[in-house]
């Protein structure tokens, strides 16, 4: 599908100079002057011959990166945090489990007992304390900070107070209990709300979504303090072998490939996680949105080389790009799984179970939706009140929430997500 993002894609792509490089596999010069074909005449170090470029910036096939034989990739703490998430999950559907053992899990403190994993217990990582926490979004925005970590609080304490105690029990409008959903059964609330599926989604934006593209693919954060200055000069972090900017970039894209086997080249493995990962992965299968996965995953290698190269035009450039696709597959998959309800809701014996899921699913993106970013903006495609707007009309046709959701309203919010991109709900509900 041929839209904005690829577009831009592709026009930055025709900057990538063919410019042979030194041993770290990336070019030392930012400018090429058109038509020259050698670097020593230019005084541009390209192993002497340097095919016409713009900008000198030679992109590596993998996200592989070095200075002097030593790599210079890290985002260690982003996979903390993933494994993390991971864990919590797994356990979430797990009712003899306590408040405090999910809060343990999503507000860790160093040293608690609170993963089967020990390297996860000493870490001084936890979810919450990330938890809309961007300098973009949230550095002068206590209020809404504070309301957010309460509503993912909030989700574990239901699951615990509400669903736990009627594991048991069928569920049937305004009484918590148990769905069949082929051979899978879902837990929900009384309002038929499947928590597990709330908090994962909503972490995908409040978490993952807000510290890529609100934080660490920022100005405010890759600029910040002497930041340039250090890059220009090679300054490194002490005891590392990466500078500032570069460790940035790098943090931003472990909360998308974090988790991969081959965190260099993702896209073989996509799916590694139950995070961002997974819904690059869903939307790039849908042939309507095929490559929006190579769009970041591009983007994201042309951004660093970039960094490495000190064009901070053509970062940038990268950083726009990331942001509008990342913020896109949110937006396809809060529609998908809005449609794929309606379908398990109609028909004279709905299937409960699995419109339920599918709707706790699209609760959680929808909710993800105000962690996005315009390309070339400083905001969302979506603010908080439109969002809560949004739920509010999800849970509220009538009493008891979904239990009484009609096909209007899911039809109405996507139709209203859609108008925001540049594709249909026909297409994102595939």
């Amino acid at each position: 599908m041929k839209n904005y993002f690829v577009a831009l894609t592709v026009v930055a792509g025709l900057f990538v100079a063919s410019c042979s490089s030194d041993d770290d596999g990336l070019a030392l010069s930012t400018t090429c002057a058109d038509g020259i074909m050698n670097g020593d005449e230019t005084g541009i170090d390209c192993g002497g011959v340097c095919e016409p470029c713009e900008n000198g910036i030679d992109t590596p096939d993998s996200y592989t990166f070095t200075r002097d034989d030593a790599n210079t990739v890290s985002f260690g703490g982003q996979t903390t945090r993933l494994k993390m998430g991971q864990e919590l999950l797994a356990d979430f559907n797990t009712p003899t489990n306590t408040i405090d053992d999910l809060v343990g899990m999503f507000a860790h403190v160093e040293g608690d007992i609170d993963f089967e994993e020990d390297d996860l217990n000493v870490s001084d990582k936890s979810l919450r304390s990330k938890v809309a926490a961007s300098a973009d979004y949230f550095s002068t925005n206590a209020t809404d900070q504070a309301l957010i970590r309460a509503d993912l609080d909030g989700f574990l304490n239901t699951q615990v107070t509400e669903v736990y105690p009627n594991w048991e029990v069928s569920a049937v409008a305004g009484i918590a209990g148990q769905l069949a959903d082929g051979d899978k059964t879902r837990y929900v609330s009384a309002d038929g709300l499947e928590y597990n599926q709330l908090f994962a989604k909503s972490l995908i934006g409040s978490l993952m979504t807000d510290q890529m593209l609100n934080n660490y693919l920022s100005t405010a954060v890759l600029d910040e303090a002497d930041n340039v200055a250090n890059n220009d000069g090679d300054v490194l972090e002490e005891g590392s072998s990466y500078t500032t900017m570069e460790h940035k970039w790098d943090e931003a894209y472990g909360y998308a490939y974090g988790l991969n086997a081959d965190a260099a080249n993702p896209n073989a493995d996509l799916g590694a996680d139950s995070f961002l990962n997974e819904y690059i992965e869903r939307a790039n299968s849908d042939s309507d949105f095929e490559g929006i996965a190579d769009d970041i995953f591009n983007a994201f290698k042309l951004g660093r080389a970039a960094i490495v190269a000190k064009n901070y035009d053509i970062r940038d450039q990268q950083a726009e790009i990331i942001k509008g696709n990342i913020s896109k597959v949110i937006a396809i998959r809060a529609i998908y799984y809005l449609q794929n309800g309606k379908l398990g809701l109609a028909g004279e014996t709905p299937n409960y179970g699995s419109a339920f899921h599918a709707l706790s699913e699209a609760y959680g993106f929808i909710y993800s939706l105000q962690f996005t970013r315009k390309p070339n903006s400083t905001d969302p495609y979506f603010t908080k009140n439109e969002v809560d707007a949004f739920l509010t009309d999800l849970l509220d046709d009538g009493d008891n929430g979904l239990w009484n959701v009609e096909s209007t309203t899911l039809d109405s919010i996507s139709e209203d997500i859609a108008a925001r991109f540049d594709f249909t709900v026909a297409q994102a509900a595939e």
